[in-house]
């Protein structure tokens, strides 16, 4: 399931990513959880998510982590 914004956390297929609050982008090469932004900080970063550039993105069988 390919979404625009994937939360930190999510169990993704290798691809590039951008954060959806500054821009930094991230590649993985393999399937991992996503980290948090490096750049994360709780007042500049509200969406907490990446949004997906290349790869097929979230997977479904642990679509939000957490329990979102």
């Amino acid at each position: 399931m390919k979404k625009h914004e994937v939360p930190y956390g999510s169990d993704v297929s290798a691809g590039s990513y951008e954060c959806a609050d500054c821009g930094h982008r991230y590649s993985n090469q393999s399937k991992t959880s996503l980290p948090p932004c490096p750049g994360f900080n709780p007042a500049t970063h509200p969406k907490r998510a990446w949004n997906i550039l290349t790869g097929a993105g979230d997977a479904p069988q642990d679509p939000y982590p957490n329990g979102r």
